[in-house]
């Protein structure tokens, strides 16, 4: 895993952290993991939409 370094607005960190306190996360940095999953997700959803669209435009 590699470390990165990122400047967050403080009223994001507390919201993470107030995750963390609640349990749903274990940590701040799982949680932020998290989160570029789910938008990693989210885009290749995204992609896939927008080429199965394409595809049915094709034909």
């Amino acid at each position: 895993m590699e470390r990165v370094t990122l400047r967050i607005p403080k009223q994001q960190i507390e919201e993470v952290e107030q995750m963390v306190e609640t349990g749903e996360f274990p940590n701040r940095s799982e949680a932020i993991r998290a989160a570029v999953r789910e938008m990693l997700n989210e885009q290749e959803e995204t992609t896939e939409q927008t080429t199965n669209k394409r595809s049915w435009a094709k034909v």
